[in-house]
């Protein structure tokens, strides 16, 4: 019971936020891929704090959304980023190739 539970959630918790299984992974570009989890955020956000009836509630959810959403995105990003292209993160490091300071 526990975890068919864990699995689920952990189901779920990759249907949102992992870019590989996201249905958001058919979008190539990672910029409108985070403007689009942004959106969604926000939406779930202002729907959450209306039908709780709190308008104080919804100022904290939607900074809230927006910081954990915007962590997610930068986090896929980065790590897109290292994958594709490796060599991005080590320009201006003033390295030489073998690791010595010139």
């Amino acid at each position: 019971m526990i975890a068919s539970t864990r699995n689920y959630v952990a189901y779920a918790w990759n249907f949102l936020f992992n870019h590989e299984v996201s249905p958001l992974r058919n979008i190539p570009d990672v910029g409108i891929r985070h403007y689009v989890l942004q959106v969604l955020g926000f939406m779930w956000a202002v729907s959450s704090s209306i039908a709780i009836g709190s308008y104080t509630f919804l100022a904290a959810s939607v900074i809230g959304h927006t910081v954990l959403i915007g962590a997610a995105a930068i986090t896929v990003a980065t790590l897109t980023a290292a994958a594709n292209s490796p060599k991005l993160f080590i320009r201006g490091s003033s390295r030489r190739n073998d690791g010595e300071h010139e």
